[in-house]
Formats: structure tokens, C-alpha cells, sequence
């Protein structure tokens, strides 16, 4: 009977093949193994797309013909137009004012596919913002000497090729597609659960916003949009504009950190181990250009503490919840909301493309100096803010909708749980 080689001894398989006597059927005898069919042991590398259940491709580059998204997994029926995605799009927009980049644009966007006299069907949404003020020659210098601390170098260590003009996809510009998603994903979350999320300037170089001095449960968007810095307190917002102003005469940048809070977030988002909440937010804000940092709840300065002094006890409120009296951990335990107002911090480093000289290397790997030319802006942080508004409502909605199919696809346990939607009388079904 023929074996296969899985059963051939090591010696009956050398046998099979160097012994002088062996003729064709000895080797007929001698069945090769079939190739196992290779296991999904792969890495999904692509890098263009963020979310599960609300899951989000963005494309283009900065000088191409247009940026924009694609968003799959939208709930239907949801009223949407332009003008939802366009209010955060003009506060990312370029132009803006004096401490922003000078490159004008509209960023008007435009739905293509997956809304249907005004509701979403359901289908993947297709974003598109054309590019129409690209000055691909401001970059001659830079498709030869990588720009210090920019990506130019690594994209093409990586790739062994790039887009030149503007930094292609590590341009800030590859942003506009998560502030119309996330536009989206903040209309569904306050529909939903009434869910505000509110980022701000805290600090530009070295003006740092006392946070004794901002009411995360009166805060509002106008008091934040009141300035050109997004910073809500008047005073340290002419501080911050001063210093983005000292640095942008001399052609040069400063960093900062963005602050984001999210009020009314349903309890029981995130998914542990690997998926907690803190670490899926960390990860999206992480994405976005220029990051260096991020913080949430007590941070860093947690560790000064001991357990006594940074414990949130609990207690119960007059609508019979559970709540803690002071929120160290920023909203999140174990990795999911308690409910509590989530609050969070993200560092930027100061803009790597300036016009001072620098010394750096060629692609061809000679030693020689830059001064870039082109349009930067002198700190991110005041554009940053609905550019983390996005990420942070991209990750919430997604982990909302993982909560509702794991967690409440059945009738809660109503000793723990709050249900994430009311109880429907029979009448009151829509389907």
C-alpha cells in the first residue's frame, strides 16, 4: 500500500530513492506530500484605514488631484449632507489665519455615493475634497534633501519611492478625510447617546492653560472657536497667539498639546485585552501627523500619587447610578467607560518643515543644507483640534457599535447594565 512521506521512516525514504534496484514503481510507491494550504498568518500592512464595524479608508496625497474618504459600515437612515462634514472641515482648513499655513483652500467636500435624498443607505460614503492651490515647485529642494525630523527620509526607506510635492500622505492635508468621517461618526454618537466631544488648545511652547481655569461640564464649542488659538480662555489665548507669532517672523515653529473631553459617553465601551478603550484612542490620536505624545486621565503625574490618593471612590447618585466622586482615570477602567468624562491630552511636536538652514543629507546620500520652502504652518495645535475631535469620535462609534452586537444584541442584565437603547413597547418597533 502506498504511503505518504509523513509515514516514510528516514531510511525507507532514502532507500526509496538511492538504492541501485529501485525502479519506476518504487518510486510510484512513494506519495509526495500535498502542499498544506497556507495558514492566514499575515500582516495587513496597508495602513489607510481605521475601525471594524465603522471602518474608514481615506486616499490622495497633497499636491494630487484631491484628497477624501470612503466610509463603510454607516448605520442607514441617518440624515446627512456637505454641510454636515463642512463645519469641521473649515475649522481644519488651511488659510485660516495668520498663525496657520498661508495655502488657500475651500476643502469644499462633496458626497459621492451612499446617501440618498439625504439619508444614508446603508453603503459605503464617498468624500471627495479636490486640491486646487498645490505649488508642486515650492518642493524641488525637498525631492532631493530630506526635511530634518519629516518623513521624507523614512517614507522611502520604507518604499524606495514617494510622492515629493508636499509630503504626499504624511502631509496634514491626508487629514481632511478623518474630519468628514468623523464629522459622521459625531453626529451618530449625539443622536445616540447625546455624546459631546470638545478638544482645545492647553499649551503652545511654553504658555500651559491651568486646568483649573476650564469647566469640562460647561465648556462649549463657542467659547473654544472664540480665538484663532481654539484656546477657551481669552487670556492665555493671546499668550499662546504671541508665541506662535515670535516663532513664525524668525521662520521657525513651536509644538503643543490638545486637550479633548468627551461628555455623556455610553458605560461599557471598549473591548479588553487588546482593544481597550484607552489604548484604541491612544492609537488613533498616535496617527495623526506630527504626534509625540498622549496622556489621559491623571497621566504621567498619576505615578506621584499613591493608591490611596488617586482611587476614585464611588458612591451613588440621585438617579440611583453608579458614579466616583473625583475622575483620575479620566473616564476609563479596565480599558472601558464608566461613564465619567473621558478626558485626554495629546502632544505635538513644533512643525518639522521651517525656512531656517539646516543641515541634512541628499537621497543620494551627500551631506548638504535646506532651507524648505513652502507653506507651514508655525504650530499644528490650533488646526489639530477637530483633527482629534474626528479620531476620537471614529473610535467611539466603532467600539459603540462592537458594544451594542456583543453586549446588548440580548436583553441586558438590568441589575448591571444600562440597555444602550430604551425599551421598546411592541407598537413602538419600527421593524
Amino acid at each position: 500500500m502506498a504511503s505518504s512521506l509523513h509515514s516514510l521512516s528516514s531510511q525507507q525514504f532514502l532507500n526509496a530513492f538511492s538504492s541501485p534496484l529501485h525502479s519506476d514503481r518504487s518510486l510510484s510507491s512513494v506519495v509526495y506530500p500535498r502542499p498544506r494550504a497556507s495558514r492566514k498568518l499575515q500582516i495587513c500592512a496597508a495602513g489607510s484605514s481605521y475601525g471594524n464595524q465603522f471602518r474608514v479608508t481615506t486616499y490622495g496625497e497633497s499636491h494630487g488631484g484631491g484628497v477624501g474618504c470612503v466610509i463603510d459600515g454607516c448605520p442607514p437612515r441617518i440624515p446627512l449632507s456637505e454641510a454636515d462634514m463642512q463645519l469641521d472641515l473649515d475649522r481644519r482648513r488651511p488659510g485660516q489665519s495668520r498663525i496657520t499655513t498661508p495655502r488657500k483652500e475651500t476643502d469644499t467636500c462633496k458626497i459621492f455615493s451612499g446617501v440618498s435624498e439625504g439619508l444614508t443607505t446603508g453603503t459605503p460614503i464617498h468624500v471627495f475634497v479636490p486640491n486646487t492651490d498645490q505649488r508642486g515647485n515650492d518642493y524641488s529642494e525637498m525631492s532631493i534633501a530630506y526635511r530634518p525630523s519629516h518623513a521624507d527620509a523614512t517614507y522611502d526607506m520604507k518604499y524606495g519611492v514617494r510622492s515629493v510635492q508636499g509630503g504626499g500622505r504624511s502631509s496634514a492635508r491626508e487629514t481632511i478625510g478623518r474630519v468628514a468621517s468623523g464629522a459622521v461618526a459625531k453626529k451618530i454618537l449625539k443622536n445616540f447617546s447625546g455624546t459631546e466631544i470638545l478638544a482645545y488648545v492647553s499649551q503652545v511652547h511654553k504658555v500651559i492653560l491651568p486646568e483649573d481655569l476650564v469647566d469640562n461640564d460647561a465648556l462649549t464649542l463657542d467659547q473654544i472657536e472664540s480665538n484663532i488659538v481654539r484656546c477657551p480662555d481669552p487670556e492665555y489665548a493671546e499668550k499662546m497667539i504671541s508665541a506662535i507669532d515670535a516663532v513664525r517672523v524668525k521662520g521657525d515653529s513651536v509644538g503643543g498639546v490638545v486637550t479633548c473631553i468627551v461628555r455623556n459617553c455610553p458605560r461599557g465601551l471598549g473591548s479588553p485585552v487588546f482593544d481597550k478603550l484607552e489604548a484604541e484612542l491612544a492609537k488613533a490620536c498616535m496617527s495623526l501627523p506630527a504626534t509625540k505624545g498622549f496622556q489621559f486621565g491623571s497621566g504621567f503625574a498619576g505615578t506621584f500619587l499613591t493608591g490611596s490618593e488617586h482611587n476614585d471612590e464611588f458612591y451613588i447618585d440621585e438617579h440611583g447610578k453608579v458614579r466616583t466622586r473625583t475622575n483620575r482615570s479620566g473616564g476609563i477602567q479596565g480599558g472601558i467607560s464608566n461613564g465619567e468624562i473621558i478626558n485626554m491630552r495629546i502632544a505635538f511636536k513644533p512643525t518639522s518643515t521651517i525656512s531656517k538652514k539646516q543641515s541634512t543629507v541628499t537621497r543620494e546620500k551627500e551631506e548638504t543644507e535646506l532651507i524648505a520652502r513652502g507653506r507651514h504652518d508655525p504650530c499644528v495645535v490650533p488646526r489639530a483640534v477637530p483633527m482629534v475631535e474626528s479620531m476620537v469620535a471614529l473610535v467611539l462609534v466603532d467600539q459603540l457599535m462592537a458594544q451594542f452586537a456583543q453586549c446588548n444584541l440580548f436583553p441586558v442584565n438590568s441589575d448591571l447594565q444600562e440597555p444602550l437603547l430604551p425599551i421598546l413597547e411592541p407598537k413602538e418597533v419600527l421593524f
